[in-house]
């Protein structure tokens, strides 16, 4: 599970890698695709239609914390294939040094982050 101060650093630790999409039809900032795609890793999901269910199943005071836009007064979540499009996409790199900068900050907490998104039993 994460606090609400992990759900609102997950996509502060993303605001430097580079967003490979079209500046035209972004709905959803990389940050937040990324941080979320981050906090449902960190909780046990794997794999795309896992990581949008989760996101799906955020009630909207947790949608807030990860910074997700409003759209007539709700908080909307990043669909599955835009969560699948900006995870293929990104520099594999800035992704590490990005979840590493995360894990310098909350691993004494959680120690369940590492680079490429391994597998931990602590975070189950």
């Amino acid at each position: 599970m994460l606090n609400a101060e992990q759900m609102r650093m997950l996509p502060q630790c993303f605001t430097m890698v580079s967003d490979p999409r079209r500046a035209h039809g972004i709905r959803h900032r990389l940050p937040v695709v990324l941080g979320i795609a981050a906090g449902a890793t960190l909780c046990g999901m794997r794999g795309y239609k896992a990581i949008s269910d989760w996101a799906d199943a955020l009630g909207q005071k947790a949608r807030e914390r990860f910074g997700c836009r409003r759209e007539k007064g709700s908080y909307v979540v990043p669909s599955e294939f835009v969560i699948r499009d900006c995870l293929v996409r990104i520099e594999p790199d800035a992704l590490d040094r990005a979840l590493n900068a995360w894990n310098a900050a909350w691993g004494e907490e959680r120690r369940c982050v590492g680079t490429r998104w391994q597998d931990h039993e602590e975070c189950h």
